[in-house]
């Protein structure tokens, strides 16, 4: 059986601990609630529904009134508020990268960059070499055209 003393110490040390544990959990929380970082998608309306968006709806590219800008993360399906709201206002339908700092669900924007995807016009394709659907090993040189090449990548559902 503990002494009275040593029964006051066991409490303190669990007392001690709870606290230190809360302390632990709190800040974990508030470190996922508010994070630095970048989120790329497209800037629809806030009038849609992420699956609306996600299908590409005609109206989530329109300015609807009273509606916002928010930004379509289409690989989780997830939209996020922006704010401010001018630094997006003029992108809508435009794929851009977001920097800024995250306090769910609202990204509170650092920059805007939009997003470009392939070269630039006249600027030469890096060396590669792929296998096509048949199995044979590809390169740059050996797709030249004597007019150029164009490259198509085409991603089906089922991959």
């Amino acid at each position: 059986m503990l002494s009275v003393r040593a029964h006051s110490i066991v409490k303190s040390l669990i007392l001690g601990l709870a606290v230190l544990a809360s302390a632990g959990v709190l800040a974990a929380a508030q470190n996922q609630a508010t994070k630095s970082g970048a989120w790329s998608g497209t800037l629809v309306s806030s009038g849609c529904n992420a699956d609306e968006a996600f299908a590409e709806v005609p109206d989530c590219y329109k300015n609807v009134p009273g509606a916002k800008m928010s930004l379509l993360d289409d690989t989780d399906r997830v939209m996020y508020e922006l704010d401010p709201q001018e630094s997006v206002t003029a992108h809508l339908g435009d794929s851009v990268t977001v920097r800024g700092t995250l306090d769910s669900p609202t990204i509170h924007i650092a920059s805007v960059e939009l997003m470009s995807i392939g070269l630039a016009v006249g600027q030469k394709a890096p060396a590669f070499s792929l296998h096509d659907e048949f199995g044979r090993v590809q390169t740059l040189d050996s797709l030249k055209g004597t007019n150029g090449t164009v490259l198509l990548f085409f991603r089906s559902a089922d991959w």
